[in-house]
Formats: C-alpha cells, structure tokens, sequence
C-alpha cells in the first residue's frame, strides 16, 4: 500500500482513509489544513490510481494498514477517519484491533449487505465501463456524486487508471460489508456521520453502527449527500478533528 503524507515532523498522527473510486485528494482540503500540527496520513487504498495492490478484500486493506502502525508507530495512532469503502475499512481495523487509535470519525459507512446490488455490478460495469474514459459520460458521474467541480480533473484522472476488473472487486466488496462481532469490544472513542440526504440505506447503516460500538456518537448532517462533509467541506472537517482530539 501507498501512502501520501502531510506534516511528516509532528508527533500526533493521523490516518484518512478515502473513498471508493477516489484516491488521496478525497482529503487533500483536510490535510493541508491540519498538516501544522499532526503527522496526516493518506493511504491509497489496494486497486485504485496509484496504488501498487490489486484489490483482494475490505479484510486485507485493514490487516494491511495495522501491519503499518505497527511497524512504524508501535501499534498506535492519535484518530483515523474514513469514508464509505475508507470507512468499512476503518471498521474491519476496529475489529481486528479495538484500541489501535483513541478516536476515528467513520463516515457513511455501509453495513447492510445487499445481494442484489452485489448481482447487478459485474453486468452494469460490463457494458458502460467503457464509457468512463469519455469525459462527457465522467463529468455526468461526478455531477451525480455532488463533489465540489475543481475536483473533476482528479477524479477523471483516477477512474480512468482503475481497471475494470479493480472497479467490480472493491464494488461488490463494498456491498456486501457487514459488521463482525467483534466491533462491540472497540475502546475507540467513534464519531459516526451520515449525511440528511443520503438514501435510507446509509441512514440505517449509520444507526447500526452507533448502536454496535458503545463509545460513540451519531451526527446527520443538515442538506449532505454522500461524503460532502470530507470532501466538499475539507476544512470544517478538519475543525471537527481538531474538536474530537482537544488540538
């Protein structure tokens, strides 16, 4: 796995860990924001651009990052934050290890497994795939995706770089994520987003996950869609780190 960091001489660390089908500037507001005062961390997650893994499992991106604190931070780290697939991936991290950070922020996170939107993936992609690399049928994609327009040449770039093959395994692993068992004994102090006007879906997944993990909390956001809060709202995102870590 590939990282890209901000603030590298400062001792809190931080990990971020972004979307599906986007890449590390999904926090690059963020970052820059916070990178005076804590060590940010941006893995690029297995099968997406410049990344050097192909995608496997939602469990092997999370075994893959606790095997990097370990190694290069003793098995612990001031927060993570992660959204959607990012956010599956931070809590599979919880579950495998309850207390590897002191807060995360997991935002609109899916846990409800559907096996029909599993079945419709593979079919969907086999047929307009090929329409991603024109970059009128992207700009439509990104519109849908409400994400502030000076990022469009990012997202072009990177959806371009993912296979197909890549596209349909983090996809359908994104559909099928539920909770382990495990979740409820995590000491991590949890702050769960979701935004109002996300699909019922998402709503649900949220709730599910506050009620899974004992210290946390739920927050709707007021008139967001789907990852508005990291991506459209990078500093006010990075206020609210600032609040939940008392820095």
């Amino acid at each position: 796995m590939r990282y890209v960091e901000y603030g590298k001489e400062n001792n809190k660390v931080i990990l971020l860990l972004h979307g599906g089908g986007l890449s590390w500037w999904n926090y690059e507001e963020a970052a820059k924001s916070l990178q005076k005062d804590y060590h940010v961390i941006l893995p690029i997650l297995d099968g997406h651009a410049g990344s050097d893994k192909s995608f496997t499992s939602i469990e092997d991106n999370a075994t893959e990052i606790i095997d990097f604190i370990d190694i290069h931070f003793e098995g612990t780290v001031l927060f993570i934050g992660g959204l959607s697939l990012g956010g599956q991936i931070l809590l599979e991290i919880l579950s495998q290890r309850s207390d590897i950070c002191k807060y995360a922020i997991i935002e609109s996170a899916l846990v409800i497994p559907s096996k029909v939107t599993y079945s419709m993936i593979k079919p969907a992609f086999g047929s307009c795939y090929g329409l991603i690399h024109n970059k009128w049928f992207s700009k439509l994609q990104f519109k849908s995706l409400k994400i502030k327009p000076n990022l469009f040449d990012c997202y072009f770039r990177d959806t371009c770089a993912i296979s197909k093959k890549e596209m349909i395994s983090f996809l359908q692993a994104n559909s099928l994520y539920s909770l382990k068992d495990s979740i409820r004994r995590c000491t991590v102090k949890v702050h769960v987003f979701v935004g109002e006007k996300e699909n019922t879906i998402m709503k649900k997944s949220a709730k599910i996950i506050h009620q899974a993990l004992q210290e946390s909390t739920l927050y709707v956001l007021p008139k967001l869609y789907h990852g508005e809060f990291s991506i459209n709202q990078g500093k006010d995102y990075a206020n609210k780190i600032r609040e939940i870590t008392g820095s």
